[in-house]
């Protein structure tokens, strides 16, 4: 299996450096992907007990990173391994909304060269981590990109993952190595380290910890005071809750769940997470979508059966889209994202 996804891989790459974007398919009316699994009686306030997991659209090669654009009424998300951003709209489907999306060198740059995780800035300006250029950065309203950040202290960033926008404007990210093309041992690289990083409005570069091996996804609790950081290591798969500080710093992290024996048995690590109004988390990890308490009680899990890398709010803020591997799928559900 491992062998028929690098070549599924290679053959995207050549086929988007050739121009030609593989073909992706619409299904508008298909419902019942995957199943809902019931651990705890919370979860049918949460989720209807007739919810069906609709998929959206199929055809890519790793998706990635869904955020809502409210004033346009779409949803945009990433195909890390084709370099592009995409665009979904319901009535009218799948379209490619930029390309390229995070890398825009000359050479060949590995099997995920494209934007990770989306995400807003308060102008409502689409915030990319961006893979091969190894950086954070803001496609300005009516203009081209700018870089935020792609270095710490002189030495380039690994390649940025997932951002979280705290409410001041602070820009919170992770930059562990699977980006570049030979991972942990790729000859460009130049930090000994996978960090959590605060950038703020003034440009000013934090590294909040670095000492989780794989840092992923991240979200904040409702009310900002929890900061949650997955880890995909295959070794220690786990999530982490940190304290946030008064002053934006982050205080002793402690493990808030551990799938560490899931790994193998079902599909999928600790990657991209969000979090409902009530602090409830929506954490990709083996099997799916996990939803948690703020507590950390397994409540059920959104299955889909395959690798599922991230997920997001969308619409009126009660519209889950979740992003599994190849899929684009969508889950009405009975609460609203933080923020929303």
């Amino acid at each position: 299996m491992k062998h028929f996804r690098v070549w599924l891989l290679s053959l995207c790459f050549c086929g988007l450096a050739s121009g030609v974007l593989l073909p992706m398919t619409a299904h508008a009316q298909d419902k019942g992907f995957g199943k809902i699994i019931r651990m705890h009686d919370a979860l049918d306030e949460i989720i209807p007990g007739d919810a069906k997991v609709e998929k959206l659209a199929s055809g890519f090669t790793w998706a990635e990173g869904p955020v809502w654009i409210a004033n346009g009424e779409y949803l945009l998300f990433s195909d890390i391994p084709r370099n592009s951003v995409m665009k979904w709209k319901d009535g009218e489907g799948i379209s490619v909304f930029l390309n390229p999306s995070g890398y825009t060198g000359q050479v060949y740059y590995g099997l995920e060269p494209g934007s990770n995780g989306l995400s807003l800035d308060k102008d409502g300006q689409l915030l990319s981590c961006e893979h091969g250029d190894r950086r954070v950065s803001v496609l300005t309203k009516n203009g081209g990109k700018r870089t935020l950040i792609d270095n710490y202290m002189g030495k380039r960033l690994n390649s940025p993952n997932d951002l979280v926008v705290k409410s001041n404007g602070d820009i919170y990210f992770t930059d562990p190595i699977y980006g570049l093309p030979e991972r942990a041992n790729d000859p460009r690289r130049e930090l000994d380290f996978c960090g959590v990083y605060r950038l703020s409005p003034d440009g000013t570069l934090t590294l909040l910890t670095d000492e989780m091996t794989r840092p992923n996804g991240l979200a904040f609790s409702p009310d900002e005071s929890k900061l949650y950081v997955a880890q995909s290591d295959p070794d220690a798969a786990i999530w982490k809750e940190f304290p946030v500080h008064p002053d934006g710093t982050l205080g002793e992290g402690k493990v808030f769940y551990d799938v560490t024996n899931e790994v193998g048995k079902k599909p999928g690590l600790p990657d991209g997470l969000k979090v409902d109004a009530n602090g409830n988390l929506f954490a990709t990890g083996p099997g799916g979508v996990l939803i948690f308490s703020p507590d950390a009680t397994l409540l059920g899990v959104i299955e889909t059966g395959v690798p599922t890398a991230n997920c997001g709010w969308g619409n009126d803020g009660s519209t889950l889209y979740i992003t599994a591997d190849s899929h684009l799928l969508r889950l009405e559900t009975k609460t609203k994202g933080a923020g929303w």
